[in-house]
């Protein structure tokens, strides 16, 4: 199974005077996690501990609610029944160059809609092994978990005017917009289109480079399809 190396960094400690930070890397097999309710209710994912110390890992889930609109917010519950996403364990132990496997699952049955979940992981601090008081540098991860509904229904909007392009999910299930491009009148001086994960109930709008048509590819839990507009 791959390993994912890096995410985001965060700096925890005192101010150093000349001595070199200590490092808790973890790695992760991977930050997105697709859970289909009947058939596939859990996973498994592998925290490894590239570092040369021992490093003490924190697991947090939580619900993200209207994902993807002004209204979007996070949803905290220790009990995870009234959260729907059981996580375990909640903390590990691991040695150097150890890995363990951390299990996902879905409780509860499904739902018309998709439901969406960040798992944070992360190193907290421990001592830091250096002769003067230093910076102990800690690399977390947050995955992402889509819980898609047993039916999945896909109905991409288009809306554009000009270069102005509106694109709205209409579907229960969140799409990927990805290899997004758009060529002149001739089919020549392709421009590259940003990548996005679309949530359901959500748009995005943005500015295209030229006047001509677009496209993307768009994955969605049923698989690829293609996007012109």
């Amino acid at each position: 199974m791959p390993i994912v190396r890096a995410m985001k960094m965060a700096a925890l400690g005192a101010a150093l005077f000349g001595a070199a930070p200590a490092y808790a890397q973890l790695a992760i097999s991977q930050l997105v996690v697709e859970l289909k309710a009947p058939s596939a209710r859990t996973a498994d994912v592998e925290i490894f501990n590239d570092g040369d110390e021992r490093s003490y890992v924190a697991i947090e889930p939580r619900g993200i609610a209207a994902p993807g609109t002004k209204d979007m917010h996070d949803v905290h519950s220790p009990d995870p029944e009234k959260l729907g996403l059981l996580v375990s364990p909640a903390r590990m132990v691991l040695e150097p160059r150890e890995r363990k496997t951390m299990r996902i699952a879905v409780i509860g049955g499904s739902s018309d809609t998709e439901r969406v979940y960040r798992i944070t992981v992360k190193p907290v601090s421990g001592k830091v092994e250096a002769e003067l008081t230093g910076l102990k540098l800690l690399v977390g991860y947050d995955l992402l978990v889509l819980v898609r509904p047993a039916a999945v229904r896909q109905d991409i909007a288009i809306s554009r005017q000009g270069r102005s392009l509106t694109l709205t999910n209409r579907g229960n299930s969140s799409v990927e917009l990805a290899d997004g491009k758009q060529c002149d009148a001739q089919g020549k001086d392709c421009r590259t289109l940003p990548a996005k994960r679309l949530y359901a109930g959500a748009s995005w709008q943005q500015e295209l480079p030229l006047g001509s048509p677009a496209e993307y590819r768009v994955r969605s839990a049923e698989g690829w399809s293609k996007l012109e507009m």
